[in-house]
């Protein structure tokens, strides 16, 4: 049961950010035009970024609505509501009428849209990772975790191959209704991710703790309440993180169409093939966080996201080309990231306890994604409008993120901090059953 609920935790989450992160790359590539065609173009880049962002300030209301029935009702169900809430948006976003065809009321009814997607998200990423971990032994957590967290990546691949592959047809094809088809497929997803979901038991974590207490009246006030300064901890954790996806995920489409002049499809294979690597190294992350400590981990990816700031955009605007973005944009989605994001979902479990454990992380999940997230390809697009230059604007952000994001990981993991003794015990050996049964 532990592998089919880390298998739906990750199926289901993949579906889940294939449906976000498809926004993001159209917000990039067609909304702009579709949804925003009076603006000069790089400012219809940043009100169709100003939408994506819209949707990560929806995440923290729908983290506590989610969170609360989590708490109280149990992880299983809730996981099912957001999947059906986000694949009924994301359809909806994919049959949408255009500026051209209902004027203001499209990019109105586009923002309302994307609002729904934020909402369901911000339910689906706690629940997720605890159905895992609570499900897993202890010293095997982080790994557990990690395959939530793998669904990030994999989403992010799915969506931009299918996004390149319809960017194929022809240009007017393509901008006429080419780009619906993958919005209009995660109806096929929605469907295959619930026949899985559906099928795997309730965390047993949770059944204990309801089976021995009553559950908190108003569990995210109780987390507050209690747990004020873990919360503030795991928003700050989520900064360099979040603005190290989303700056290599979302807003590389535009600084690398733009500014260095590639092609649109050369650029999205690039960030598949970095995605691809992270559904290897998040695991791989996370399985060293259970040796050495997530702790070490996840500094380390903080630092390194730092120190290549600047080297980032001095290398490809030195060498630009294909081959220079992709190992440039391998090194830090495919190799940095991970190192933060792998031990991310299992430290956050630990930062609360079991009977606020869902509205507690979600909270400081989705919370942090607003700052890192939300508004990192807005703030992006914003500093390379300045006309500084990439290379003067940007990397001062990223480095003041990794810092605030280190410290509070060095706050977060030291001893006491975390209820690192909650979760199931360790497997016994066959002989040492035997003889407890003996006994």
């Amino acid at each position: 049961m532990t592998r089919k609920v880390i298998l739906a935790s990750f199926v289901g989450t993949t579906i889940e950010w294939y449906d976000f992160y498809l926004y993001g790359t159209a917000a990039a590539l067609v909304f702009n035009v579709l949804f925003f065609p009076s603006f000069d173009p790089l400012v219809g880049t940043i009100a169709a970024f100003g939408t994506f962002a819209a949707g990560f300030l929806a995440r923290p209301i729908g983290s506590v609505v989610f969170g609360h029935f989590g708490d109280r009702l149990g992880r299983k169900k809730m996981l099912v509501y957001s999947l059906v809430g986000m694949g009924v948006a994301t359809f909806l976003i994919g049959a949408l009428p255009t500026y051209a065809s209902i004027g203001v009321a499209a990019p109105i009814l586009l923002l309302l849209l994307r609002l729904l997607q934020g909402f369901a998200v911000g339910g689906e990423w706690g629940g997720a990772v605890l159905m895992s971990v609570e499900h897993e032994e202890k010293g095997k957590r982080g790994l557990a975790g990690s395959w939530t967290q793998a669904g990030s990546p994999a989403g992010l691949v799915l969506s931009t191959i299918i996004f390149a592959l319809v960017t194929l047809m022809p240009g007017d094809s393509f901008m006429a209704w080419g780009w619906r088809v993958p919005f209009l497929f995660s109806a096929v997803l929605v469907m295959v991710g619930l026949f899985i979901r559906l099928s795997v038991i309730e965390s047993p974590e949770f059944k204990a703790i309801a089976a021995q207490e009553e559950p908190a009246k108003i569990p995210a006030l109780e987390a507050i309440r209690k747990h004020p300064v873990n919360i503030l901890l795991a928003i700050a954790m989520c900064l360099a993180p979040f603005v190290c996806f989303y700056f290599f995920a979302t807003f590389m489409l535009t600084y690398a169409t733009t500014t260095l002049g590639m092609e649109r499809q050369s650029v999205l294979w690039i960030v598949a093939a970095a995605g691809f690597l992270e559904l290897f190294t998040i695991p791989l992350a996370a399985a060293l966080s259970d040796k050495v400590g997530r702790g070490k981990v996840f500094l380390w990816g903080a630092v390194l996201f730092a120190a290549y700031a600047y080297p980032f955009f001095l290398i490809n605007e030195a060498i630009p080309g294909t081959g220079t973005l992709l190992i440039t944009v391998i090194v830090g989605l495919g190799l940095i990231h991970p190192l933060m994001y792998g031990p991310m979902a299992t430290l956050f479990a630990e930062l609360f306890p079991p009977r606020v454990r869902y509205s507690g992380a979600s909270l400081g999940y989705s919370v942090g994604a607003v700052f890192g997230g939300g508004f990192a390809p807005l703030i992006f697009t914003a500093l390379l409008g300045l006309g500084w230059g990439a290379v003067a604007s940007i990397p001062p952000y990223m480095i003041i993120v990794s810092v605030l994001t280190f410290v509070a990981v060095y706050i977060g993991t030291r001893p006491g901090r975390r209820f690192e003794d909650e979760g199931l015990p360790a497997k016994r050996s066959r002989k040492a059953v035997a003889q407890g049964d003996l006994v």
